[in-house]
């Protein structure tokens, strides 16, 4: 009697976290973004230049280092920030300027953005500046897209 009432207990809780599991992964609806709008994300790992010019060493640079560095140039590993800007119909989406990863500062700058817009036809611009320049940018692209509800548009930036 004790065994079948304790198997009948267990039964019963399998069934009841059954029942809760079943119905929490079916319900209730759950979307990440709005059915109605489009996704544009935005992604890119690029490096800039090194920040500053390798430079020549005089011979008495070189004599003074031990021989295993021993090297005519001298090249710091530290590079440029890239400027970034997503422009949307001509207004401004996203503009950043991303310093470069790393202990150094020598790694690539990462950028990863998503954005929810309405969906229809747009005019799209993506610039990218990676060089010493201060203003204006040295990578430009533009194009008309058309983008229906739920879909996801990816901007890559590949050098």
């Amino acid at each position: 009697m004790r065994r079948t009432l304790a198997w009948t207990g267990q039964f019963a809780a399998y069934a009841v976290l059954m029942a809760f599991i079943g119905y929490f992964s079916a319900a209730p609806a759950y979307s990440p973004c709005d059915p109605n709008k489009a996704q544009i994300k935005l992604s890119f790992r690029h490096s800039g230049p090194p920040k500053v010019e390798c430079r020549r060493r005089t011979p008495e640079e070189i004599a003074k280092l031990p021989p295993n560095m021993r090297r005519s140039l001298d090249c710091p590993r530290e590079r440029l920030p890239v400027a970034v800007q997503l422009e949307l119909d001509g207004k401004i989406l996203y503009s950043a300027v991303i310093a470069p990863s790393g202990v150094w500062k020598d790694g690539p700058p990462h950028s990863y953005a998503t954005f929810a817009v309405a969906s229809g036809h747009h005019r799209l611009i993506a610039r990218l500046r990676d060089s010493r320049r201060t203003e204006g940018f040295d990578h430009e692209r533009s194009a008309d897209v058309v983008l229906l509800p739920k879909q996801v548009f990816v901007i890559d930036y590949r050098a």
